[in-house]
């Protein structure tokens, strides 16, 4: 199977076991089986059914939070999320209900959820803080999100905010697990807007769990940045509007070595870890068992 693969409108997507494997030169996972990419939402048929009987994909597994499904099907309405960032009306299961691709099961699972945004909400300014809830409150939520984005996000960089999720994150990490540890919902595809640092940080701890190295774990993340060229200039609009610059379209080279040293110096490595946020022995054995190859 192929590593990568070119559709009509659906970027920087990948076997990242095929990758792997030609990374290190050998067989070390199987392939087939976990996907990545940016956004699904805009691809075209060939491109959806390609996903289905192509690769066999059964589950998505959407780490995206309320406010990019929204700013989403905007862009497929062509409302642009600039001009007009009051709330859609409707459920989020609404709002997504056009972009789903039949035949696949969906995890919409918002990786940085409530703990994450209780995190950073509380480091603001008094003044920030009010200003965020009455944007909030009026339903400008890309507004609201560009208040934390200048004064939090951007001072932290994607390398930060990364090791934020880790340790705020870590109901919704557990997630995400539930979903890997049942056999029934591979081959699975992970995405978030771009498919780059929510998507490279789950990739992350399953490849680290699956004891692949860590340099080749940090081929597969950079490799997402040329991929996402196509799109950069339209992404650099999107984030421009949340209050970050440049540097959140790129992906940091030291990106999966310093969330690595957080785990390995905060909680002692990947198995405390994942025990921590309550992924037992158990949940671990049966993802191995799913991706890794056997000796």
């Amino acid at each position: 199977m192929a590593v990568t693969d070119t559709f009509d409108n659906l970027l920087n997507f990948r076997d990242v076991g095929a990758h792997v494997n030609a990374s290190v030169g050998t067989e070390v996972l199987k392939t087939g089986l976990l996907f990545r990419s940016a956004r699904p939402d805009e691809a075209s048929a060939s491109d959806r059914a390609r996903l289905v009987h192509q690769y066999r994909i059964k589950t998505i597994l959407d780490l995206r939070s309320t406010t990019e499904h929204i700013n989403a099907a905007k862009k497929r309405s062509s409302v642009s999320p600039v001009t007009q960032s009051a709330a859609v009306t409707g459920s989020n299961a609404a709002i997504t209900e056009h972009a789903e691709i039949p035949g696949i099961h969906y995890a919409r699972i918002n990786l940085n959820g409530k703990g994450f945004e209780r995190h950073l909400i509380w480091q603001l300014k008094y003044t920030s803080l009010a200003k965020l809830v009455l944007l909030m409150a009026l339903g400008y939520r890309t507004e609201g999100i560009s208040v934390i984005g200048k004064e939090l996000m951007l001072p932290r960089g994607l390398t930060g905010l990364g090791i934020d999720t880790l340790d705020h994150s870590g109901p919704e990490i557990k997630e995400v697990f539930n979903v890997l540890a049942a056999s029934s919902r591979w081959p699975v595809l992970v995405h978030c807007t771009q498919g780059k640092d929510r998507t490279g940080l789950v990739v992350l701890l399953i490849l680290l769990l699956c004891k692949v190295d860590l340099e080749t774990i940090s081929r597969d993340y950079v490799r997402s940045e040329p991929e996402l060229e196509p799109e950069k200039q339209a992404r650099m609009e999107e984030i421009a509007n949340i209050g970050l610059d440049e540097s959140f379209a790129l992906c940091p080279p030291d990106f999966c070595q310093k969330v690595a040293q957080h785990i390995d110096s905060t909680y002692g490595g990947l198995n405390n870890y994942l025990d921590k946020i309550g992924v037992g022995a158990d949940q671990r054995a049966l993802v191995q068992a799913v991706l890794m190859k056997k000796p």
